[in-house]
């Protein structure tokens, strides 16, 4: 790899840039110079306003997961990203770009933080809708350190590794969520492929890095791509321990009941009253049974239009001798994608015993979706049971 040469600077002559013409025509205008003014008199807090301005939008803007626009809005996200990341890696260590690049680049720590809090404040929201918190708590910690770290590393002195490091992760994510959503399939290879596609992406960027000397000599070169495939590692080691939810994949409704059947293009589920004090809930926890109950499993798996899968509710009693979850049954039902409520789905069971149950709803590779709990208790015999319906359309 080509290293720099020791008297490389900043005062070297860099060609010509198609942004001079706008950058000159803002120069000249009172407004962009006042905001420029203000930005750099308070970039501490002007950063931080920008962060949490991009969590805002998202969270008044996030729709669907494979909503074309969100996807579009994310899509332009990383590539401005990818502009400022150079830009901020190339005047950071001193290498000469065009003037109007070095003036844009004074609002690249702000940029970065509103990009990047923008992608991975969506990457919470949509990875949270896709999680079993049993399960995938740890990759949730993770994104949320992520966005947290995003505003507090600019306070201190930043490298340019750090900066490639949260820049891959945020290119991964993207693509997790993307090739199923394009591809309508979901598994380990989708998953491999998206990082493979991230990861080639960013060592291009680092090749396009190392020929400007940004990183000054091949140590430092395969040093960045080093993070990047010990990142890629980590996160394949992430999903196949079940730590990275199944995204797109998301768990829309679930509960036991009494009866679940569908009329017309409803599900009505039948479950008891609750007390007055519990007005929030809307099914059978506890579910009180007799000889003969049946005990049903509704939920709704939300899935993009063009995905088609399997998913499973995976039945689970808590055996207090053993101390641990005892299998019952695992029943599957294929998943088509595209409502917006999610595609139905019910299985049920006789005969069970008092005690804990889980239900997790699963893909066919284990992965869980969410997980439904409640508790199986003898119901008194002198008591009535008055009983309310809900549709769920």
């Amino acid at each position: 790899m080509p290293s720099a040469p020791a008297s490389s600077s900043a005062s070297e002559k860099a060609s010509p840039s198609f942004l001079d013409a706008p950058m000159e025509w803002l120069e000249t205008s009172p407004r962009y110079r006042l905001a420029r003014r203000w930005y750099l008199r308070h970039e501490e807090v002007s950063g931080s306003l920008l962060f949490f301005g991009g969590v805002t939008w998202d969270v008044l803007t996030l729709q669907r997961i494979d909503a074309l626009l969100d996807n579009l809005i994310l899509g332009v996200y990383l590539v401005l990203l990818t502009g400022f990341v150079t830009l901020a890696a190339l005047t950071r260590t001193n290498r000469p770009v065009p003037d109007a690049l070095r003036k844009l680049s004074a609002w690249s720590t702000g940029a970065i933080q509103f990009l990047m809090g923008g992608l991975f404040s969506a990457y919470v929201i949509y990875y949270t809708r896709s999680a079993s918190f049993s399960t995938a708590s740890l990759f949730l910690l993770v994104l949320v350190a992520l966005l947290v770290a995003n505003e507090l590393v600019w306070r201190r002195t930043w490298s340019v590794y750090l900066l490639i490091g949260v820049y891959f992760l945020a290119v991964f994510c993207y693509f997790t969520f993307l090739l199923p959503v394009v591809l309508g399939q979901m598994g380990l290879a989708v998953f491999l492929a998206s990082g493979f596609v991230s990861a080639g992406l960013v060592i291009g960027l680092l090749l396009f890095l190392d020929a400007h000397h940004v990183f000054g000599g091949p140590r430092g070169f395969l040093g960045a791509v080093g993070l990047v495939l010990v990142l890629l590692g980590g996160m394949v080691g992430f999903y196949l321990n079940h730590w990275i939810p199944p995204v797109p994949l998301a768990l829309q409704d679930g509960g036991v009941f009494h009866d679940a059947h569908r009329e017309g293009e409803a599900f009505v589920l039948r479950y008891e009253k609750p007390p007055w004090h519990r007005p929030w809930q809307t099914d059978d926890d506890p579910f009180r049974y007799t000889p003969g109950d049946t005990v049903y499993c509704f939920a709704a798996v939300f899935a993009p239009t063009t995905l088609e899968t399997q998913v499973y509710h995976h039945w689970q009693y808590y055996h207090p001798g053993r101390e641990a979850w005892v299998d019952t049954d695992r029943i599957g039902y294929r998943v088509v994608g595209g409502r917006r409520r999610g595609y139905r789905g019910v299985t049920f069971k006789r005969n069970v015993r008092p005690g804990a149950w889980r239900v997790t709803v699963e893909t066919a590779g284990r992965r869980p979706i969410g997980r439904i709990r409640f508790d199986v208790v003898r119901a008194d015999s002198a008591r009535t049971a008055e009983y309310v319906v809900r549709r769920y359309e």
